[in-house]
């Protein structure tokens, strides 16, 4: 996850001191807030003189035309306009480069998005545009699940209370972009800061069933009726990888994944047709309970004897609940 530092939160120390830092410890973008201020291009010229680091702009405003002009002149790698001021709908001129995305608030449905399906992604606003140090909003994970699950080849950038717990959280989900401002300026050192929101341990604000894939959208299938068949099928279709076996009561009595596939065939390759259920699946799953951590979680994974891939969700009476997926976290991150 690349991290996009918002250079006007840092307003002790001159900008071109600030991003000389920013640069000093290998930050990858340069986020830009415009709040309908057409001066903001000065400090891009400016910007451009001495720093060749990707530019991220943020623009609101209501009458996007009239920064056309200073689009072309002076191009950015990221363009983003808020969508909740437009009174129509963005024509972007062709000729304007850099990816283009389309920003909204917390509760803006991502319906929005629908009629810019040629931009390349959304930027999620997780607190209120504007505040610096706010809370990163947990409703917003299921925004991002829902946006991801809707418009699976667009990219996910977040702005808004990353810290390293959130920063953790929003990898695990696959976004490709976190904004930090505030964090990032009010750590020792930018480097220290960069270093706790992709690396290093983190404290616990959220819990498990904050961020899970809930139920509804967790493959499973019956422990007691299922057939081979139905079991593979739902691997399958549930495009998870992995499809988790329930009793009447909703209980987890264990999963079977594309690896425990693998394992049974291999076992019984040279009798298929007496291949059973149970030869599919894994009766002792490792699990994680809803109220869990990111701590705990974390410190689960760090703990286990092979790389997990996902975990199921449960509750105390070993309900399942949902699912956490880490494809899009590798277990050397850690």
């Amino acid at each position: 996850m690349k991290i996009s530092a918002s250079i006007y939160s840092d307003a002790a120390r001159p900008l071109e001191a600030v991003i000389t830092d920013l640069v000093a410890h290998q930050v990858d973008l340069l986020h830009i807030d415009c709040n309908d201020d057409l001066g903001v291009f000065e400090d891009i010229q400016h910007i451009r003189t001495f720093c060749s680091l990707p530019i991220d702009l943020h623009i609101i405003t209501s009458d996007p035309e009239k920064f056309y002009p200073l689009l072309l002149a002076n191009p950015v790698e990221y363009l983003t306009f808020q969508a909740e001021p437009l009174k129509h709908k963005l024509q972007i001129p062709k000729e304007v480069l850099g990816k283009k995305g389309l920003s909204i608030i917390t509760p803006t449905p991502i319906d929005v998005f629908e009629p810019y399906t040629d931009f390349d992604f959304i930027l999620i606003m997780a607190t209120i545009p504007g505040q610096s140090g706010g809370v990163f909003d947990k409703q917003n994970f299921d925004k991002i699940r829902s946006f991801r699950k809707r418009f699976a080849n667009k990219s996910i950038h977040v702005d808004g209370g990353v810290n390293p717990e959130v920063s953790f959280i929003l990898r695990q989900m696959g976004v490709s972009t976190a904004v930090s401002g505030s964090y990032l300026f009010k750590q020792p050192s930018v480097g220290n800061a960069l270093m706790n929101l992709t690396k290093r341990s983190i404290g616990s604000a959220y819990k498990v069933r904050d961020f899970m894939v809930p139920l509804d959208e967790t493959p499973q299938f019956s422990w007691s009726t299922a057939s081979v068949k139905d079991i593979l099928e739902c691997v399958e279709q549930g495009q998870m990888g992995v499809a988790m076996a329930i009793n009447a009561e909703q209980q987890l009595m264990g999963l079977c994944s594309s690896a425990d596939i693998r394992k049974a065939l291999l076992k019984n390759i040279d009798h298929l047709d007496q291949l059973k259920v149970e030869d599919l699946i894994n009766k002792h799953p490792i699990c994680i309970d809803e109220n869990s951590t990111v701590v705990e979680l974390l410190h689960l994974i760090k703990n286990s004897p092979f790389a997990v891939l996902y975990l199921p969700v449960i509750d105390a009476n070993r309900q399942l609940k949902g699912i956490v997926q880490f494809s899009n976290l590798i277990k050397a991150e850690l």
